[in-house]
């Protein structure tokens, strides 16, 4: 018999907030390194977002489990891009998009920095960064988006780290607009300047 803290055998759950799937429960695959954005969390870069959200650009880089992609098209995202290397990870999306009947979004299985090298197919006004701890690539991954083509004028960038942001070598246009700490992460909220 499955333990009452896991819904399903190899699976966890994630909550949408709010939204037009608001409280609704959705599965992805319990696999190493996948740890969505807690849901207090979540609430709080929501509500540092809330202006700017609706009818937005997005891209969820490293999406893992899906939670802030879905929560934010669930909050009124015009499109999004949601890409992760995990094909278990984004069989799930996929298949939760496929539950919550929406025609919108986009998923792609690709290593992320990849994924940015190549030609910026549009450019994005809210961007979610929430790459796997100590492998260096927050700052990678922040470079080809600037260098790159991918972000409008005045675009949001979240980011979550080991490292406290101001430590982070991110692009100098890039202005500090928030910051908090949940446990031993860090989260930030960036305007392209």
């Amino acid at each position: 018999m499955a333990s009452p803290s896991k819904p399903h055998a190899g699976q966890g759950q994630l909550r949408i907030i709010a939204g037009e799937w608001r409280s609704r429960r959705l599965s992805f695959p319990d696999a190493p390194g996948l740890r969505p954005t807690p849901d207090r969390v979540r609430e709080t870069l929501f509500n540092w977002l809330a202006p700017h959200i609706e009818g937005a650009k997005v891209l969820d880089a490293f999406t893992g489990a899906g939670a802030l992609y879905l929560e934010a098209l669930s909050r009124g995202a015009g499109d999004a891009v949601a890409v992760d290397s995990n094909p278990a990870a984004i069989a799930s999306l996929k298949n939760n998009l496929e539950i919550l009947r929406c025609p919108r979004g986009q998923v792609v299985q690709s290593d992320v920095l990849r994924y940015l090298q190549g030609e910026a197919k549009q450019r994005f006004d809210v961007v979610f960064l929430d790459p796997p701890f100590h492998q260096d690539l927050l700052p990678k991954t922040c470079e080809l988006l600037e260098n790159g083509g991918w972000l409008a004028d005045h675009a949001w960038i979240y980011t979550e780290s080991e490292a406290a942001p101001s430590s982070l070598a991110l692009p100098g246009s890039w202005r500090l607009h928030r910051e908090k700490k949940a446990g031993q992460v860090h989260y930030a909220l960036w305007e392209r300047g």
